[in-house]
């Protein structure tokens, strides 16, 4: 993973901190963290990113205009959140989901699968 570049949506600061300590860990490089879906989606804009950790829920607002900018560009993302996989609309189902909390290793082994399974 050394190298690629991870975008970060989260708005707990603590979360996003420790999602931060991880990538970093591995040698990848964080844009973000983004605590807003409009920063997020200027971070895309302006950066070149690999794939994306996504919280589902940002300060109220849902993260999908995120997850459907990622898909735009063919990007493989992972949804990392409270909710379960029944609270997602039905489009994004498919995509990995990590409950809160979850381990280091479990998140790590999310991001590899992801970013060979690509954006499907």
């Amino acid at each position: 993973m050394k190298g690629l570049r991870i975008l970060v949506v989260e708005d707990q600061a603590p979360i996003a901190l420790q999602l931060e300590d991880m990538l970093i860990e591995s040698e990848c490089e964080v844009v973000g963290p983004a605590s807003r879906v409009g920063q997020a989606l200027r971070l895309l804009n302006e950066h070149l990113v690999d794939a994306a950790v996504l919280d589902l829920n940002i300060a109220g607002e849902l993260v999908y205009p995120v997850a459907d900018a990622l898909d735009a560009r063919g990007l493989p993302y992972v949804f990392a959140t409270g909710y379960s996989r029944s609270d997602l609309a039905a489009p994004y189902r498919s995509r990995r989901i990590l409950q809160k909390p979850f381990s280091r290793r479990v998140f790590m082994d999310a991001i590899c699968e992801t970013l060979r399974r690509g954006s499907s």
